[in-house]
């Protein structure tokens, strides 16, 4: 039986855009071979909080049209930390992104509800030595309206423990412990992952927050069962990151990403539509998967040159069959779309056996064996891995 795979089915995926330094990175080997989810990578302790030495200076008033540029003064840090005196004038106040851009900034804590501003991000990607490309796959959200908007679709609630993958230097896990959930950031980046907690305890002093440094691909334990899993993932292990997490974390049970937006739709089309694959039946098996807002390419630096979107997602309250079942329904979802244009009775043919016996278990499974992989519900991808098994 071949081993199922999470992601696309060969020629299912984007065509990648040309290679642009301030781009976002496309799906391919290549680039996730250097992505910041692609090499394994064995966890380390996470860096403890340092204390806040003194309150956040205020310089004057922020606007979110128009960010003040000076954000992290260069003289008050140290390669690989941030210190108190060193945010000033970027922080994003609630008042501001509600639209009143003149509203006092004030320090940083919990009640003040503070994000990080786009000067902020630039000023931490230098002091880090970070220069996003798409071969890293990093595209930081420097939007805190985006941010926030993302928090509201994914409804979390302080009850919530929210897993995230790919915090960067900090944008959305911000948003994230505004909600006073408790948070788990998992970085592959290890000047990202020791820099995450040092810039939330002084954003939001004793925030719940837990930084895991791995490969996400790798992951199969996370503290306190996450409940929800909240992600802007990079574009070129999106789908793969995703169906790995629902896999192996059954207490995620609703969340929210954001993709690559051909990406996105993919994973919410129905039986039949012209983007229809097998990341629609992988997703389909784990629960309900919908599509919640395109994403403008602004709210990103660099701007990639794709679509963003926003995917949510509902897992199903039992789960559709056994491990055993899901396996086999996976590797007939990967035959049929490997070939997609083909008759399921040949397509199936390399994993049933030949396509005369493909075609007998199709009609025990009560499937025209005439049909196509495209025209299949997980359902019916299940309904034939249960006459094969039943063989």
């Amino acid at each position: 039986m071949t081993e199922p795979r999470h992601g696309y089915a060969a020629g299912e995926e984007p065509a990648a855009p040309p290679l642009d330094l301030h781009a976002g990175a496309p799906d391919g080997d290549a680039d996730r071979a250097r992505g910041r989810h692609a090499a394994p990578v064995e966890p380390v302790p996470v860096v403890e909080p340092v204390s806040v030495v003194e309150p956040v200076s205020v310089v004057e008033p922020v606007s979110v049209v128009e960010p003040v540029e000076t954000g992290i003064s260069t003289s008050s840090i140290t390669a690989g930390s941030i210190t108190a005196g060193s945010i000033s004038t970027s922080l994003i106040t609630e008042d501001a992104a509600a639209g009143n851009p003149g509203a006092p900034v004030a320090a940083a804590s919990p009640t003040s509800r503070s994000l990080l501003g786009p000067a902020e991000i630039r000023d931490l990607a230098e002091m880090l030595g970070v220069n996003p490309t798409k071969k890293l796959g990093q595209n930081f959200v420097i939007d805190g309206n985006t941010v926030r908007r993302i928090v509201k679709v994914a409804a979390i609630t302080a009850a919530d423990t929210v897993v995230e993958v790919g915090p960067g230097l900090g944008s959305l896990t911000l948003g994230l412990l505004e909600t006073g959930a408790r948070v788990v950031a998992v970085e592959i980046d290890e000047r990202l992952a020791e820099q995450l907690p040092l810039t939330v305890e002084l954003i939001h002093e004793g925030a719940p927050l837990t930084v895991i440094r791995a490969d996400a691909l790798k992951l199969t334990e996370i503290p306190d069962a996450p409940t929800r899993l909240v992600a802007n993932l990079p574009y070129n292990v999106s789908v793969p990151v995703l169906l790995h997490l629902l896999e192996h974390f059954a207490s995620i049970r609703a969340g929210v990403v954001m993709v690559q937006a051909e990406v996105g739709e993919r994973l919410a089309a129905p039986p039949g539509s012209k983007v229809y694959g097998s990341p629609s039946v992988k997703a389909a098996w784990y629960g309900q998967f919908r599509t919640a807002g395109k994403v403008s390419r602004q709210v990103f630096w660099p701007v990639p040159n794709v679509d963003s979107i926003l995917i949510a997602f509902q897992r199903r309250t039992e789960p559709l069959e056994s491990e055993d079942l899901r396996l086999a329904t996976f590797a007939l979802v990967d035959g049929a779309f490997q070939q997609r244009r083909k008759m399921l009775r040949q397509s199936l043919s390399s994993v049933l056996g030949d396509s005369a016996t493909a075609s007998t278990i199709l009609a025990e499974a009560g499937i025209d064996p005439t049909e196509r992989g495209e025209q299949l519900t997980v359902n019916d991808f299940l309904a034939i891995a249960r006459a094969w098994r039943a063989r």
